[in-house]
């Protein structure tokens, strides 16, 4: 089956065909950097970064352009009331950004630009647009004149009528019409500025996002992503303004991801179920939050609780516990002169599910199937001894670990992840390292007393406060229950 993409534009699933066969253009909107991320932005960049893995995977060749915006209302408040510059506290928090996506394993886009870099290229666009008469200048302000554009709304579906009536005028502006959107703002005191054939000022949100991506992608390019948010007002008039001024289609394949709900309901600051990416890798994995993401289809709603993560954490560590497993049975075997095709069937299987619109959750459902396999075979009595198995449980192992690396999962050795989750549950636990490991012992030792009662008293008492213990033939290890 051929890539399928689904098409916020059509509404519905299309085949993937890119402008020019075998090479793709990505762009995706990146943050306005005033503040640190929070889960909303960690799911909707885990999407796109899925995505870019895939397209290589699938032997594309992928330009990928992630943007920042490093100037807007919101640095400009943030920053006088810090009283620093707009420009230091976008550098700031452009780190901060950079640290937390390297945090949860994303790779860099091929270009990461920002809006500041390019004010010449937007100052060109609002002057291509002025002089095509759908855009005008008022007062030092540029306006966008969305009524000389006839296929506005077309990607939201929304009803102009209806938006205009609810439309309004905000002080200071002085619009043709109440829907049309600023292209460019005259300076104000105390706001950093740029020259222009209008007066100092500052680019609107909107044509930020034309200029980058036309300079770096082309006129036309493949997909533009970003979260459901963004389609009205922002893409929408990102269409407007990039085929206004260059006469050609904008965006093939327009992609959104769904929305994140806290415990249910819309994360919010009001509501204070607001998570900052760095609040909740104090309590979980980064992996851990990936695979929570991942294991839901990108355009569905997910829903953060602590619950949904734990859950995930668990997933990942049955995966994890799994590779450990596979690791230590196969080593020092040479199954030489036998081969397998499990490692064949379960990447087409994979394959299928990524290209029926980058359904990771099915693909981490294959995977389980994998595991699942995997441990059957090496739990066949006298496994060591039949090297056609051995053939089948290395093939497995190795197509797990290479389709999981296409989405960012299995980045660490099995021992080493496992021990570090199992501290950093502990933090939340009424008990420490040293007495778990100090109760095991005593259990040993009764157990060694043949005193058995005792021994199932430490195990249950363990248990009490969330710890499993299992006993192998290599000795007793736990886990978090």
């Amino acid at each position: 089956m051929s890539l399928r993409v689904y098409n916020t534009m059509s509404g519905k699933k299309e085949e993937f065909k890119p402008l020019v066969p075998g090479k793709v253009g990505m762009y995706v909107c990146g943050v306005t950097v005033y503040d640190y991320c929070h889960i909303g932005h960690a799911r909707a960049n885990i999407v796109f970064d899925i995505i870019f893995r895939y397209l290589q995977f699938s032997g594309y060749e992928t330009t990928y352009v992630r943007n920042y915006t490093d100037v807007d209302d919101k640095i400009i408040n943030r920053a006088n009331e810090r009283k620093i510059s707009s420009q230091d506290l976008a550098e700031e928090f452009i780190q901060a950004f950079d640290e937390d996506m390297e945090a949860l394993g994303l790779i860099k886009p091929t270009h990461q630009p920002r809006a500041t870099e390019y004010i010449q290229q937007i100052i060109d666009i609002n002057q291509k647009l002025i002089d095509k008469g759908m855009a005008y200048a008022s007062g030092g302000d540029v306006y966008y004149s969305v009524d000389k554009f006839s296929d506005y709304l077309k990607l939201s579906k929304r009803n102009m009528d209806e938006m205009v009536s609810g439309a309004r005028v905000a002080p200071g502006e002085q619009k043709h019409n109440p829907m049309d959107f600023a292209l460019w703002k005259a300076a104000k005191e105390g706001e950093p500025s740029w020259e222009s054939p209008w007066g100092a000022g500052r680019p609107g949100w909107h044509i930020e996002c034309s200029a980058m991506s036309s300079s770096l992608l082309g006129d036309s390019f493949d997909i533009h992503g970003g979260g459901r948010d963004l389609i009205f007002p922002h893409h929408e008039n990102e269409i407007a303004q990039s085929e206004g001024a260059s006469g050609k289609p904008f965006v093939k394949y327009w992609m959104h991801n769904g929305f994140v709900n806290v415990d249910k309901e819309k994360m919010s600051k009001s509501l204070g179920n607001f998570f900052t990416i760095r609040d909740i890798l104090k309590n979980y994995d980064a992996e851990v939050v990936r695979f929570f993401i991942l294991s839901a289809h990108y355009r569905s709603p997910i829903d953060f609780s602590d619950h949904n993560l734990s859950e995930a954490q668990s997933g990942l560590r049955r995966f994890y516990e799994a590779l450990e497993a596979s690791t230590n049975a196969i080593e020092g075997l040479d199954s030489t002169g036998h081969s397998s095709q499990e490692g064949e069937k379960l990447e087409e299987k994979f394959r299928e599910a990524m290209d029926d619109d980058f359904n990771t959750a099915l693909a981490i459902a294959h995977l389980f199937d994998g595991v699942r396999n995997m441990n059957r075979l090496i739990a066949t009595k006298k496994f060591k001894k039949k090297l056609d198995l051995v053939a089948q449980v290395q093939d497995l192992h190795a197509t797990i670990l290479r389709l999981g690396s296409v989405l960012g999962l299995y980045r660490s050795q099995p021992t080493e992840w496992l021990d570090k989750v199992k501290l950093k549950g502990l933090k939340k636990l009424d008990i420490t390292q040293e007495e778990i490991e100090a109760l095991i012992d005593q259990r040993l030792q009764a157990r060694a007393e043949k005193n058995f009662s005792r021994g199932d008293e430490i195990r249950v008492e363990l248990e009490g406060k969330g710890i499993l213990l299992l006993d192998t033939r290599e000795g007793t290890t736990w886990r978090l229950k």
